[in-house]
């Protein structure tokens, strides 16, 4: 009986939806940020971690880009056979 008691409390835990503890609304300081008028792109008004993740980003697509006619190049001009 107590089994099925603990079964029935660990159910009922796990399927609720209420938070255990409540988070402050930040949505409004972020509205505040992103609609400033700085002139700042609004994909890098994040911070410090927004441009690293868009430098990062550009790096990782022209090198990809190099790459890709690189061997799009090695391809075009095959080696000749002996």
């Amino acid at each position: 009986m107590w089994n099925l008691l603990a079964l029935r409390q660990i159910a009922q835990r796990t399927i609720s939806t209420a938070s255990r503890r409540q988070f402050e609304n930040k949505v409004p300081e972020k509205q505040k940020l992103f609609q400033e008028d700085n002139g700042i792109p609004v994909h890098l008004k994040g911070g410090v971690a927004d441009a690293l993740l868009y430098r990062a980003t550009m790096i990782l697509t022209v090198g990809a880009t190099a790459y890709a006619i690189y061997q799009l190049a090695m391809a075009s001009f095959p080696k000749k056979q002996d």
